[in-house]
């Protein structure tokens, strides 16, 4: 073997690669893996059940050229450095890449470094820090892979013998698909209740402000219909309005802790609008290297963590920092946080990797949502370590007769943590008051009396979803968002307005795998075995006890439910009474990946399709279906039409639920708006079931356009 002096460092990605090479320079070379070069092979099971569960790992489809480039490089190398992710998957990567160079070149010599930060610093510490790959972690990694292969290969066949071809299931994706399944069914049981309020607007030296309702005859008032608050305002009328109460509360605002992935998920969707899938990526991005001028950095540390730790070095920079641009909020010492349960604290939090490249000093280097991440994720940082926020809080109830009003006005005393913030930043609600005595009088002008329905459960978001997730113990940092994509390639859920929903496939394969795996897709089940595979990580548990604990039993249930299990492969098929305009023949209701569809009965001869109708027509003497339509192109936002266009202009925006409204028998639809969320409605502008009454006011107007823009585009 020759020697040239140079290290061989090998890392997973190029971007990585590069950010790395410009800091360690001549005596290096600097290579990427790209992920996992030796796996478990897609078309067979490959794991040996009948000896101890060992697994035949082949090297991955179309990684064979990088992996011979590795070997010809270690040839010609003094030491290699493996550097991939500080994680399971990361160890098992460099596990694997060890053992394929040894059988080359058993005389290489190996080191093993991690690192939570891309900075020339953390690179030379950790070269001069190296250790040996931790077998105890590639176990753990190795029991995860089997026992989801094992899972996936078992389950996946009884979907395609019985439901249909092409289905897949996985261990953990099926038991957020449950979760996803069980919150819709919430959604849909749900039938909302009418509510009133009544606000009054008062008056005090030309300052004007208002008042809610909150008690009625000592007890908080229930209001159901017009009719009851009409009732009170005539009670009211020519009484004096007078100052009861006035209290003052004055309140800490803590700043909250630097992010975890899941909190970075959750504030990413929640105030950037960016899916989990998005936000990982960028935060990629930012973790591997932005080109900065002439330099190239790391901007972040590790974005796969559940620890709020923060190195002490890092918190005496941003201590130094908040010192010299906001000294008055430094606090005398650093602040701590408290981590969850079941955090494993292998990475620090989501932090920059110098705080002193602040989001507008490096804008321009930034694209735009890099820009966006970069900031919440500094902000909450910089935040964390600064002294609390004080707001005082004035509340004043105001009397009348049988009633009691209150008000409120809120201020801060002591923005605190809070002047960092711009990204992260509440929108205050001003409610300015005049200055009120207790006992004085006020004017009343007038009353708001507004009506409102209760509101049911909401459909997960990506940020509620993975919330749940990580409350419940299911997944791991790295997998929050893979969880969500895979649902959604796989087609079991769709987003809408941001909701993830679960297709008509989705809860199929739900309810077939719920009454025939009851514990695999048992939530408690689950975290349970994320526990387990912690255990193997903490050298707590044998991985092949682990598993032989696991599959005979499950095994034998694969077999009891490919057994019994009745098949409805053509069962939901079904005929119907529309005829193919192409050839004649019946209809055919058929599940597909998207949900059901319409086929012609002559297929293959045929292959005519369309959509299925979803409720009658709402419009008088018409006898046509309402069916999902889209933009002449197939392009565009998708609406709800009559078949018997142009005939019958009647759309919609608003999807049609199988629920007939209980007044006048048409159909009900699901809406949206920010502020009520998704709500159902009639269809019917003349049936005031469900709506506002600002909505039955202007729906005849809604129609107007509506119908215009059938005609110009359907």
């Amino acid at each position: 073997m020759k020697d040239n002096g140079d290290i061989l460092l090998i890392v997973e990605s190029p971007a990585k690669a590069r950010t790395i090479e410009k800091y360690l320079g001549k005596g290096y070379q600097v290579e990427a893996s790209m992920g996992h070069l030796i796996d478990l092979p897609k078309s067979r099971l490959a794991v040996d059940v009948e000896h101890d569960y060992t697994p035949e790992y082949i090297t991955v489809r179309g990684k064979a050229k990088i992996l011979k480039n590795l070997i010809q490089k270690a040839k010609r190398t003094e030491k290699i450095l493996l550097a991939s992710d500080n994680d399971r998957e990361g160890e098992a990567i460099s596990y694997h890449i060890k053992n394929a160079i040894l059988k080359k070149y058993p005389e290489v010599k190996f080191e093993r470094i991690v690192f939570n930060e891309i900075t020339p610093s953390a690179i030379r510490e950790a070269i001069g820090s190296s250790r040996e790959i931790d077998h105890d972690k590639v176990a753990a990694q190795k029991a995860r892979r089997i026992l989801d292969r094992l899972v996936g290969y078992h389950l996946s066949p009884i979907l395609w013998a019985k439901v249909k071809n092409g289905l897949s299931a996985g261990r953990v994706q099926s038991v957020a698909l449950r979760l996803l399944c069980e919150r819709e069914q919430e959604v849909e049981e749900f039938i909302p209740e009418e509510y009133w309020t009544l606000q009054a607007n008062l008056e005090k030296s030309n300052k004007k402000f208002t008042a809610q309702l909150v008690e009625y005859k000592k007890q908080k008032p229930v209001l159901k219909s017009q009719r009851e608050v009409e009732a009170i305002v005539k009670e009211l009328k020519n009484l004096d309005f007078v100052v009861k109460d006035i209290r003052k509360v004055e309140k800490i605002i803590k700043p909250k802790a630097p992010y975890t992935t899941s909190k970075l998920q959750q504030a990413a969707a929640s105030r950037l609008g960016y899916i989990s899938r998005k936000t990982m990526r960028i935060a990629q991005q930012l973790y591997e290297g932005i080109n900065i001028g002439s330099d190239r950095v790391g901007l972040i540390t590790y974005m796969r963590t559940d620890s709020t730790r923060v190195a002490s070095s890092a918190l005496g920079q941003v201590r130094d920092f908040i010192k010299q641009y906001y000294a008055s909020e430094l606090p005398p010492k650093p602040n701590y946080y408290s981590m969850a349960k079941r955090a494993q604290d292998a990475h620090e939090a989501i932090r920059p990797t110098y705080v002193d490249k602040t989001p507008e000093s490096i804008k321009d280097s930034l694209s735009k949502e890099q820009h966006k991440l970069y900031s919440i994720i500094w902000e909450q940082f910089v935040s964390s370590q600064m002294n609390p926020a004080k707001s005082s809080t004035t509340s004043v109830d105001v009397e009348v007769g049988a009633c009691l009003f209150r008000t409120s006005s809120t201020k801060m005393i002591e923005k605190g943590f809070q002047k960092v913030l711009k990204q992260l930043a509440s929108k205050e609600k001003k409610n300015v008051l005049p200055k009120l005595l207790v006992g004085e009088q006020v004017t009343c002008t007038g009353f708001n009396p507004e009506q409102h329905f209760t509101s049911g459960p909401s459909r997960y978001t990506d940020a509620s979803i993975i919330k749940t997730l990580e409350e419940k113990g299911i997944g791991r940092p790295s997998t929050y968002a893979p969880i969500i994509s895979v649902l959604q390639d796989r087609y079991y859920i769709v987003r809408k307005n941001k909701q993830l929903v679960p297709t008509t496939l989705g809860r199929i394969i739900n309810d077939i795998l719920i009454k025939s795996f009851p514990d695999i897709l048992n939530v408690n089940f689950t975290a349970e075995m994320e526990n387990k595979l912690d255990k193997i990580e903490e050298h707590n548990q044998e991985w092949i006890a682990m598993l032989k604990e696991f599959y005979p039993p499950f095994k034998h249930q694969v077999d009891h439910v490919m057994d019994t299990l009745e098949s409805i492969k053509g069962v939901l098929d079904e005929e119907t009474d529309f005829v193919c305009e192409k050839c004649g023949k019946k209809m055919i209701k058929k599940l597909g990946r998207f949900g059901f569809f319409l086929a012609c009965g002559g297929f293959p001869e045929c292959r005519n399709t369309k959509s299925v109708p979803l409720a009658d027509c709402p419009q008088d003497n018409c006898n046509g279906k309402i069916i999902t339509r889209r933009r002449q192109g197939g392009r565009g936002r998708e609406f709800y039409g009559c078949t018997n266009y142009p005939e019958c202009e009647f759309i919609s925006h608003f999807k049609p639920l199988n629920q007939s409204c209980p007044k006048c028998g048409k159909f009900l639809v699901e809406k949206t708006d920010k502020k009520r969320g998704s709500y159902k409605s009639c269809i019917n502008p003349e049936c005031d079931y469900l709506h506002t009454i600002d909505e039955y006011a202007n729906e005849n107007n809604r129609s107007e356009i509506v119908n215009e823009e059938s005609r110009n585009s359907a």
